[in-house]
C-alpha cells in the first residue's frame, strides 16, 4: 500500500465540496492532526535512536548465585521489621499530634535519648507549657519562633528533619537536642527562661 503524500491529501481534500464557512475550520482540523502527528512520540514510547545496545557480561564473567531457603524467609522478616519500625514511627507521630500525646512522646525520647528521668520532665513540661503549650502549630508572629520547642528561627529544626512544619517528633527532638547542647538538662533551661523570659 503506497502512502499519500501531504500534497495529495490536500489535493484530495479540495476536490470535496465544502462550504466556504468550514473550510477554514477543517483546514485547522488537518494542520493539528499533521502537527500531532509529527510532534508526538511513537504509539511504543519514545523513539530511541538505533544504535542502542545492551552490553551483557560475558558468560566466563558470570557467577551462578543460588538462593538457599533461609534467603526468602530471612527478606520477609527484613521486610515486616521495616514496615514495623515505620509503623511505629507513624503511630509516634499521630500521637504527638494532641498535647497529651506530646508529652507522652518527649518523656518517652528524653527518657530513652538523654537518660533524663522525672525530675527533668517536670521541669521540660514547665517550660513547653510556658513557650506553646505544647501545640505543634504554635508560632510566634513577632518573633517568628515556631512549633513545640519555639525554635527560633523556625528553620533551625532542619537539622532534624525537613518536615518540621508539620511533624511534632522532629519538633521535639530538635527541642531536646538544643536543651542538651545548649544548657545540658531541662531544668537548667527552664531557670533561664524563669529568669530571663526565654531559653
Amino acid at each position: 500500500m503506497k502512502r499519500a503524500t501531504v500534497r495529495e491529501i490536500a489535493t484530495a481534500i479540495s476536490a470535496l465540496r465544502i462550504s466556504r464557512s468550514t473550510r477554514p475550520a477543517l483546514w485547522v482540523t488537518i494542520g493539528g492532526l499533521i502537527f500531532l502527528a509529527t510532534a508526538q512520540p511513537t504509539a511504543f514510547g519514545l523513539e530511541f535512536p538505533m544504535t542502542t545496545r545492551l552490553a551483557l557480561p560475558l558468560i566466563s564473567e558470570s557467577k551462578n548465585l543460588t538462593a538457599s531457603g533461609s534467603l526468602p524467609q530471612a527478606s520477609l522478616s527484613s521486610q515486616m521489621a521495616e514496615m514495623a519500625v515505620v509503623a511505629g514511627i507513624s503511630e509516634q507521630v499521630e500521637m504527638a499530634r494532641d498535647i497529651a500525646g506530646a508529652r507522652r512522646v518527649a518523656k518517652s525520647l528524653m527518657k530513652i535519648d538523654y537518660s533524663w528521668g522525672d525530675k527533668q520532665y517536670t521541669c521540660l513540661n514547665k517550660l513547653w507549657t510556658k513557650e506553646s503549650h505544647w501545640n505543634y502549630k504554635a508560632h510566634n508572629y513577632r518573633s517568628g519562633a515556631h512549633g513545640i520547642a519555639q525554635a527560633l528561627p523556625a528553620v533551625k529544626m532542619e537539622d532534624i528533619a525537613s518536615d518540621w512544619r508539620t511533624n511534632p517528633v522532629t519538633q521535639i527532638q530538635w527541642g531536646l537536642r538544643y536543651i542538651y547542647l545548649r544548657y545540658d538538662t531541662p531544668c537548667a533551661a527552664w531557670a533561664k527562661s524563669r529568669n530571663h523570659g526565654y531559653y
